[in-house]
């Protein structure tokens, strides 16, 4: 288990995080500058905090009151830079090996088996400026694993992919994640790739740790509106409640029935962009005697074009994403009469933006 407890003060704010990784991946989503990197070059221990501890298992990497703060070699912590960071003056072979013990027999074993592994083959001589981005993320990653550390640190893996290599890349690391028996710290301002990857996830902000907990569920039921935007969900309103179940959207003029029952805390009302749902004028006038239907029309309303999805802005601002075939561009019988929200898809949030 990873546990960390740190404050460092920084130019802007001050970094100050806690939080344990028993197994598998943990994602740390959140925008550039808001000391992501900073936290993993402290558990690395590039970076030394102002105060606080980081320890796996048993063993303390640092802690400011004991004075223990161990080398970086000595941490058995693997750090995958955004630009791989591979000796530009060595091979493939020489990169994968560098960090292994030069006189130990089991060394060339270990490095022919990093190669096959990441599927190297052929490119053993090969220097790391006539490799590709994904065929230099492979090496750095061999290299890495090779010495067998205890915690593996990916510092926004993609960053310097093209877009198109990306989910490849992706499908390939989440193996690697998951055949790694240590923990896995990812930092990331992706959402997709935190999703797709990380077990549970910490959203971070200036510093300061929003919300954190299992990956799906916390995309699901974000609880602050910050946490929301952070995972992608683009309408917000400010509401006022009519009771423990009905609200009033400022931004959206709309009257809306939930599931979940209104305290007093919650300040934000959001819906994601595709959990609309289009209704015939017949289906509309069945759904229109419930009294959650939650019923709008979408009115006059802005159409943009994207290869394989429709955005649409409805008079009342709310905005919807459905799909389209790349071959279909006509818009014209795109809106429906009508479009519901399920009182399940609303989200009811806590805090500011």
């Amino acid at each position: 288990m990873l546990e960390v407890d740190i404050i460092k003060k920084l130019r802007q704010f001050t970094l100050a995080l806690s939080f344990c990784v028993d197994k598998g991946c943990l994602g740390i989503l959140g925008p550039s500058g808001c000391g992501k990197s900073m936290t993993l070059k402290a558990i690395a221990g590039i970076v030394t905090p102002d105060s606080g501890s980081i320890q796996n298992h048993d063993r303390v990497l640092y802690n400011s009151r004991q004075r223990i703060n161990l080398k970086p070699q000595r941490r058995k912590v693997g750090y995958l830079f955004q630009n791989y960071a591979l000796f530009p003056n060595m091979t493939v072979e020489q990169n994968i090996g560098c960090g292994l013990d030069q006189k130990s027999p089991k060394r060339y074993d270990k490095v022919k088996e990093m190669i096959s592994r990441f599927q190297l083959e052929g490119l053993e001589n090969s220097f790391p400026a006539r490799l590709s981005g994904g065929q230099q993320q492979r090496v750095a990653l061999a290299r890495i694993l090779a010495y067998e550390p205890e915690v593996l640190l990916l510092d926004e893996p993609f960053s310097a992919m093209d877009a198109h290599l990306k989910e490849g890349l992706r499908l390939q690391m989440a193996e690697v994640i998951r055949d790694y028996q240590g923990v896995t710290v990812l930092v990331t301002h992706d959402r997709d790739e935190a999703y797709q990857l990380c077990d549970n996830i910490l959203l971070l902000k200036d510093g300061t740790a929003l919300e954190k907990g299992e990956t799906q569920e916390l995309f699901e039921r974000p609880k602050t509106v910050q946490a929301a935007r952070l995972t992608g969900c683009k309408n917000l309103s400010h509401f006022k409640k009519i009771s423990d179940f009905c609200l009033w959207a400022y931004d959206w003029n709309l009257k809306l029935f939930t599931c979940e029952k209104i305290t007093d805390d919650m300040t934000y009302v959001g819906i994601r962009a595709h959990d609309f749902i289009p209704l015939s004028k017949s289906e509309a006038d069945e759904w229109e005697k419930r009294e959650d239907a939650n019923l709008f029309s979408p009115g006059k309303s802005k159409i943009s074009e994207m290869p394989f999805e429709w955005y649409v802005t409805f008079q009342n601002h709310l905005w919807w994403k459905t799909n389209k075939s790349l071959h279909n561009n006509d818009s014209e019988d795109l809106l429906p009469p009508y479009l519901r929200v399920d009182p399940t898809s609303i989200l009811l949030l806590k805090g500011e933006l």
